[in-house]
């Protein structure tokens, strides 16, 4: 339930994070200490060694998600021999902007404003969760990012009137979106995203939205430097995987246009 309906996890993953989880409990050694439980990984790490490094750090991912769920609700769980597994990255997947018009047809104030500052900000679900009424002016919004790195992301016009809307018609005092003078928690959010693409078929996450930003931009020849500022990465490399997927998605067009295609021989 806390995958599905918290997390926005597919089918697909809740079933892998089970069984990864139930294979590991089989080899984990488990130690009961006086205020918390250590879980050493060591043993299923040698189990799965010879696996991918893919596989392996889907595993490992399984774990931990566990884990912080578990300290989440009050066990206090360490983790040893979590050195983490470097693997290849993949591509990103951006959600193409018709699925979020489509899916803005269907929202209401909140949940509109919501998808529209994650689409046109490229914000991390944590940096929303944080974001106070006086970050914002009339053309920009300030953003403490990651490592308390701040910098300032134009406010697109349709964006600054939804706000203006928004903040007509509630009582915000502190932060954008709150609940009793406390800010929304990043999974409350999560789960209204994920609500909101439900209505026209998709499962989304947060995460997806900040790509689909970042694509855009590119695809609308924005510069990469420029780019990498306005998500906050601290470097470009980062960065330049989206210049990849547009070069994946120009090649995915190329074949089914050009009127060749598929033929063999001439």
């Amino acid at each position: 339930m806390y995958l599905d309906e918290i997390r926005g996890y597919s089918d697909l993953t809740i079933k892998s994070y089970d069984e990864s989880l139930k294979e590991a409990l089989d080899y984990i050694e488990i130690i009961q200490e006086d205020k918390h439980i250590v879980f050493n990984l060591m043993p299923y790490r040698i189990f799965v060694s010879s696996l991918n490094p893919k596989t392996i750090s889907k595993k490992l991912s399984a774990i931990r998600s566990f884990t912080g769920y578990l300290n989440d609700n009050g066990t206090k769980v360490i983790l040893k021999a979590d050195e983490s597994v470097k693997v290849a990255k993949t591509l990103p997947k951006p959600i193409l902007h018709k699925y979020i018009v489509e899916a803005l047809s269907h929202c209401d104030l909140f949940e509109k404003l919501l998808v529209t500052m994650l689409y046109t900000l490229g914000l991390r679900i944590s940096e929303l969760s944080s974001l106070k009424v006086v970050d914002i002016s009339s053309d920009w919004v300030r953003v403490l990012g990651k490592g308390n790195k701040q910098r300032d992301l134009p406010l697109l016009p349709i964006t600054k009137s939804l706000l203006d809307e928004y903040f007509s018609a509630s009582n915000q005092k502190k932060f954008i979106f709150e609940k009793n003078g406390e800010k929304l928690s990043e999974n409350s959010l999560r789960y209204i995203i994920k609500k909101v693409f439900r209505r026209v078929g998709l499962k989304v996450t947060p995460h997806q939205l900040r790509h689909s930003y970042a694509s855009e931009l590119l695809n609308g020849n924005a510069s990469i430097a420029d780019v990498s500022e306005l998500l906050g990465h601290s470097s470009m490399a980062t960065t330049q995987i989206y210049t990849k997927l547009g070069s994946a998605l120009k090649q995915k067009n190329y074949n089914t246009a050009h009127p060749l295609c598929g033929v063999n021989n001439l």
